[in-house]
């Protein structure tokens, strides 16, 4: 069982944090799926990975290689087999996948007040059905893990 890791967006843009959570899932020899709602984002991610410097390996949902992309970008479920699911855009997140999945990274816009909403529902749903999760900020200047379920539980005893 996977757990859902929650980054708070302050600093950097989208693009750069998901092609940074990208590679190390690659790294770890992970299958990614970037889970999101919106076609139109997802082919502006798809246009950025690519002229980005390095070569990061993925597609766009609905090519003739869906499953056979290491990273795919899509507004569905699955697809590529993934082990590290990446939702984008408050893209629904279940326990079934967290549950599936080795890791699920939930981004979202801490400038988006909506966002920030959506990402509070969700953390509760999820650590309430019984997933681990953990939340992470870039306030500081550089990532940095801010509370987990464990944190949670050890503060309510």
């Amino acid at each position: 069982m996977g757990a859902a890791y929650f980054y708070h967006l302050t600093r950097n843009p989208l693009d750069v944090t998901l092609a940074t959570l990208v590679e190390k899932s690659l790294g770890a020899g992970w299958r990614v799926e970037v889970r999101g709602r919106s076609p139109q984002t997802l082919q502006r991610l798809d246009a950025s990975l690519w002229l980005r410097e390095g070569f990061l390996p993925h597609g766009v949902a609905g090519g003739e290689y869906d499953a056979e992309q290491p990273v795919l970008l899509t507004t569905a479920t699955g697809g590529n087999g993934a082990q590290c699911l990446m939702s984008i855009e408050g893209a629904e997140v279940s326990p079934e996948d967290i549950a599936a999945a080795q890791r699920v990274c939930i981004l979202f816009d801490g400038h988006d007040g909506e966002a920030v909403v959506h990402a509070r529902t969700q953390w509760k749903s999820l650590t309430d059905a019984g997933c681990a999760a953990q939340y992470w900020s870039e306030e500081s200047g550089r990532w940095e893990k801010k509370a987990d379920t464990d944190d949670k539980k050890a503060s309510e005893t």
